[in-house]
C-alpha cells in the first residue's frame, strides 16, 4: 500500500462521511412523502472480511480490489430499504450488511486504496459504477470462486442469460417489492457454501457511494450502499 496515499487518507477521512443518517432508511416507516419498508434478502458470505461491491455484469478483473477496511468475518444478513413510489413502483433506496445491533454514529466512505484522493473535493464521493442496473456484495475469497464460475462453468457471454433466469425465478417465488423481471437474488456459487446477494440499484445506472457505519466506540456496525436520496426527491 502507498504510504503517501494512506497519509493523505488519514488527513481527509473525516470529510469522507455520509451527509445522511443511513440507518434511518432501515428504521423509518416513512421518509418525506413515501412509505418505507425493509426487506431481508438473506446472508452474504464473508470468509475473509475483505468486501467487494461491483456491478456483476460488467467486465471484471480477476484481482478486483476489496475495500481497505477489514470487516467482520462470517455470514451476515443483507437488508434492502424499499421505497414505494407512485410512478416507479418499489425501488431500493439503500442496502445494508448488518454486523451488529449497535447504533451507528458516523458513516465513513469505504475505499479501495487506489482512489485519487489528492484531488478530493468536499461533498463528493468515490463510490462504484453501475452500467446494468445491478450491484452485488461479496468477499475477496468468494470472488475468486465467482470469477472462475462466471468465466468457466458459465462463459461471460452467457452469464447475463443465466442470471436473468435466476431473477425471473426470484420474482415468481417472492413477488413482493420486485418487478416481473426480478430485482434481487441471493446466488449460491455451485459446489461452495458461499452466497452473493445481487440486487437492483435505485433507479438504475450511475455511481453510488458505500459507507461503513461506526458506533460510539468506533467499531463497525454495518456497511451501507446509498442509492436514492429519498428526502430530496420526495
Amino acid at each position: 500500500m502507498d504510504e503517501n496515499w494512506l497519509k493523505k487518507y488519514e488527513e481527509i477521512k473525516d470529510l469522507l462521511v455520509s451527509p445522511k443518517d443511513l440507518e434511518l432508511y432501515f428504521t423509518s416507516t416513512q421518509i418525506g412523502s413515501v412509505e418505507m419498508e425493509v426487506m431481508d434478502v438473506g446472508n452474504v458470505s464473508l470468509p475473509s472480511g475483505k468486501i467487494i461491491i461491483r456491478d456483476p455484469n460488467v467486465l471484471l478483473e480477476e484481482n478486483e480490489r476489496p475495500f481497505l477496511i477489514q470487516a467482520p468475518k462470517g455470514n451476515f444478513p443483507v437488508k434492502l430499504a424499499v421505497i414505494k413510489t407512485e410512478n416507479s413502483g418499489s425501488r431500493y433506496a439503500a442496502a445494508k450488511i448488518q454486523f451488529t445491533d449497535n447504533q451507528p454514529m458516523i458513516y465513513r466512505e469505504a475505499l479501495k486504496g487506489d482512489e485519487d484522493i489528492e484531488n478530493y473535493e468536499k461533498g463528493n464521493f468515490f463510490g462504484f459504477g453501475v452500467d446494468t442496473g445491478l450491484a452485488f456484495i461479496t468477499d475477496a475469497e468468494v470472488f475468486a470462486h465467482f470469477f472462475t464460475f462466471r468465466g468457466g462453468d458459465i462463459p461471460d457471454d452467457k452469464f447475463f442469460d443465466y442470471t436473468t433466469e435466476l431473477f425471473e425465478n426470484s420474482y415468481q417465488k417472492n413477488p413482493q417489492n420486485q418487478r416481473e423481471i426480478g430485482d434481487w437474488i441471493n446466488m449460491n456459487i455451485p459446489e461452495t457454501p458461499y452466497h452473493i446477494p445481487v440486487f437492483a440499484t435505485g433507479f438504475g445506472d450511475g455511481g453510488y457511494p458505500v459507507y461503513f457505519g461506526y458506533d460510539s466506540q468506533d467499531q463497525i456496525t454495518g456497511l451501507y450502499i446509498y442509492f436514492i436520496d429519498v428526502e430530496s426527491l420526495f
